[in-house]
C-alpha cells in the first residue's frame, strides 16, 4: 500500500509541476516581444536621415544627377512624399554621355517626389553648359514638364551682357529662356568694370552699374537675346528709380563650373 501511495503522490506532483511550467514558460517567451505604441507625425518625422551625402541618382537607367549635401531628410510616409535638404545642396546634372550640363547651388531645397518638382531657396545659383549664371532667391524645376521657372528677382550673367528682371521661364537645359519683366540690361564688360569700381557703394550685383554716372543708351532697334526689346531712351537714373527693391545676391566672384 505504501508503494501505491508514493506513486500516487508523485503523479500529483508531476501534474502540479506541468501546470506551473505551462503558465511560466509562455510568459518568459513573450518577455522579449513587447510592443510600444506612440504617435509619430509623418509630416515632421523623417523616415530616413542621412548626413554628409554624396550620391549619384539615375533616371530611366541613365545616371543623371550627383547630389552633395550635409543633411538629407526623407519623408516617404508624409501625405505629400518629399526630400528636404535644410543645410544646402550642390547638384550636378549630366547628359546621356555623363557630361556635366548644369550645376545648382542653394541654401536649402525640397524635392516633391510625386510631382517630380524641385524648389530651391536662398542664394540660388545655376550654371548651364555655356557657363551662363542665373542668380535668384527662389527657383522651381519641374522635371516632369522639363521646365524651370521663378517669380522672384533674377540676374543672368552671359558672356556679352548682364540682365536683371522679375519672372523667368526656361527649358530644363537653360538654353532657351525668357525674362518677363526686364529691369536692367548692361554689357558684361561694363558691368564688371563698374562693379569693381563701386564695391564700396553696394554689395548687390548690378547696383553699381545702375548707379553709375551718365546715361546708358542702347540702340532703338536692338532686341535682347532673351526676346526683350531694349529701351533706347532709358538712362541709369531712370532705371534706378523705376526698379523695385530686390533681394540681396552676393557678388563674390566665382569660377566657371562647367568644364
Amino acid at each position: 500500500m505504501s508503494g501505491g501511495k508514493r506513486l500516487h503522490g508523485l503523479h500529483n506532483l508531476l501534474i502540479v509541476v506541468t501546470a506551473l511550467l505551462a503558465v511560466i514558460l509562455p510568459a518568459c517567451g513573450n518577455e522579449g516581444e513587447r510592443t510600444f505604441k506612440g504617435k509619430i507625425d509623418p509630416e515632421t518625422f523623417a523616415t530616413m536621415t542621412t548626413r554628409d551625402v554624396e550620391t549619384l541618382i539615375s533616371d530611366s537607367g541613365v545616371m543623371r544627377y550627383k547630389i552633395t549635401t550635409d543633411l538629407w531628410l526623407v519623408y516617404d510616409e508624409a501625405k505629400e512624399p518629399k526630400w528636404k535638404f535644410p543645410h544646402g545642396l550642390h547638384l550636378d546634372r549630366y547628359d546621356n554621355f555623363f557630361k556635366r550640363e548644369a550645376t545648382v547651388d542653394c541654401d536649402s531645397a525640397t524635392y516633391f517626389k510625386d510631382k517630380q518638382l524641385w524648389r530651391l531657396d536662398g542664394n540660388v545659383k545655376v550654371v548651364n553648359v555655356a557657363g551662363e549664371k542665373f542668380l535668384t532667391q527662389q527657383l522651381f524645376w519641374d522635371q516632369r514638364k522639363e521646365e524651370i521657372y521663378s517669380d522672384s528677382f533674377i540676374q543672368i550673367q552671359r558672356v556679352d551682357r548682364m540682365m536683371e528682371g522679375y519672372g523667368f521661364t526656361s527649358n530644363s537645359q537653360l538654353t532657351k529662356f525668357n525674362v518677363k519683366n526686364v529691369s536692367a540690361i548692361l554689357p558684361m564688360s561694363q558691368f564688371r568694370s563698374e562693379t569693381a569700381n563701386n564695391t564700396g557703394v553696394s554689395n548687390q550685383p548690378g547696383d553699381s552699374a545702375v548707379a553709375s554716372k551718365g546715361a546708358r543708351q542702347l540702340p532703338s532697334s536692338s532686341t535682347d537675346s532673351l526676346g526683350s526689346k531694349a529701351d533706347s531712351t532709358r538712362t541709369n537714373r531712370a532705371a534706378r528709380t523705376q526698379r523695385p527693391t530686390r533681394p540681396g545676391i552676393t557678388t563674390q566672384k566665382t569660377d566657371n563650373l562647367i568644364q
